[in-house]
């Protein structure tokens, strides 16, 4: 396809999978493509991701939306990176080989580090200089499990052998070659160690978890050229990179919430609400996050933000953890089906991060147990037959359910005690699948 000059090119890499989509001068979406990778769960409440995947993932989709197309990369004007936030990963200057895996904004890692850290005065410092929490949701705690828990990873912190970043520092630092060691101020803001008052990392937020200021990226805006795509990444073309932001300011900024006032509500991964500011950050009264929005232009905008962890997670979960879907599509009929309300709960943590979601474990992991789930979904069969035996005897037989939610229902679903799926009732095939 012959494309007209100007086309321009977005990385949305997220926490389950990377897509790209590519715009033309009107905005509208001429090609996409999107690959999921891995989800690693060494333990209950841990997440993480082979930075490896991540970069794969993106490399991938970035040729197969050009190919979808047959567009010609001349006719591409930048590349754009938006980004799952807080994700952390730490890797040789060198080499450029990651000393772990990255540990992932979700995981609890560092949960208990920052029991051990957190006092008033720790909090107070935390909360005047980044407007966030101590908590294991950002990166610098998780950064400091690594300094803990991975041999000479501290040690070569300290003699300047290593580099941290969130994922747009991690994409743009490899999509360059190793050029460019750069964030912008939205993902600097969630790390811990940004202060978004002064716009600068912290030399006392440094001290306190231990980070060499050596190790740190160069903090930009949102909006400019921060360096060139390497051409054997991109059909011999080195295109500009010329914008990052965290996923959840992107949306912010994509769905129109340029006024102080404005807000958007969007689900993923996670369910996330922002509201522009302006060029203040106020303190929340009521537990949210004072974070910042963006800068363009040189003018930095802030924003409040709030944050659900599991959203979309949880119909992964259905499908590859309890495999009551077949794939993510069914739970739209599914849910539509349900004759009565059905609710999914989500359990407080111990943290101080609030409702984690699916059994307060942080992130439903259909592995926690043996490798393959079978205690989470022997609980959940006995859950779920309980649930079915109190619904019939105080509302009845069940009603006709959608075509795609009956297509294994067993006939006497009465008296068949076999388990349950959303797509059969008790005795449904898919629960009960290795």
């Amino acid at each position: 396809m012959s494309a007209g000059p100007g086309l321009i090119v977005a990385i949305d890499q997220g926490t389950t999978s990377s897509r790209v989509l590519i715009f033309d001068a009107q905005g509208h979406v001429v090609s996409s493509a999107q690959r999921e990778f891995e989800q690693i769960f060494p333990r209950s409440g841990w997440v993480e991701h082979r930075p490896r995947d991540i970069l794969t993932s993106v490399q991938v989709t970035l040729a197969e939306a050009m190919h979808h197309a047959n567009l010609d990369a001349s006719a591409v004007a930048g590349i754009g990176i938006t980004n799952q936030r807080e994700t952390t990963v730490v890797w040789d200057r060198k080499t450029g080989e990651p000393v772990y895996n990255a540990l992932v904004w979700q995981s609890r890692h560092s949960a208990e580090l920052c029991r051990d850290m957190r006092s008033e005065a720790v909090d107070a410092l935390v909360r005047e200089r980044t407007g966030l929490l101590l908590d294991a949701y950002f990166s610098a705690t998780k950064l400091a499990w690594l300094f803990r828990h991975v041999d000479g990873v501290r040690e070569r912190a300290q003699r300047g052998e290593l580099l941290f970043g969130t994922i747009d520092s991690w994409l743009v630092w490899n999509l360059t070659g190793g050029k460019v060691h750069v964030t912008d101020v939205s993902n600097a803001s969630r790390t811990l160690l940004y202060n978004i008052h002064k716009q600068c990392w912290d030399e006392d937020l440094l001290a306190l978890f231990g980070v060499p200021a050596s190790m740190l990226p160069e903090v930009r805006g949102c909006s400019e050229i921060y360096g060139r795509i390497e051409p054997k990444y991109f059909f011999g073309r080195d295109v500009p990179i010329c914008g990052i932001a965290g996923d959840q300011q992107a949306a912010l900024f994509g769905q129109a919430c340029f006024e102080p006032g404005m807000a958007k509500n969007t689900y993923g991964t996670g369910c996330f609400m922002l509201m522009n500011t302006g060029t203040v950050a106020v303190p929340s009264q009521r537990g949210l996050l004072s974070t910042v929005a963006w800068k363009v232009d040189g003018q930095m905008e802030y924003a409040l933000e709030g944050s659900v962890f599991v959203a979309g997670a949880v119909v992964q979960w259905l499908r590859d953890g309890l495999r009551m879907l077949d794939n993510a599509a069914e739970s739209q009929a599914c849910a539509e089906s349900v004759w009565r309300d059905v609710w999914i709960v989500a359990r407080h943590s111990q943290g101080a991060s609030g409702a984690r979601g699916t059994g307060g474990d942080g992130v439903p992991d259909p592995r926690r147990t043996g490798g393959d789930g079978s205690r989470c979904r022997h609980n959940a069969q006995r859950v779920a037959r309980r649930w079915w035996r109190h619904r019939q005897r105080f509302f009845g037989p069940v009603p006709e359910r959608h075509p795609k939610c009956a297509s294994s229902a067993p006939k006497d679903r009465r008296n068949d005690r076999a388990g349950c799926s959303l797509s059969g009732g008790p005795g449904g095939r898919r629960m009960g699948q290795p």
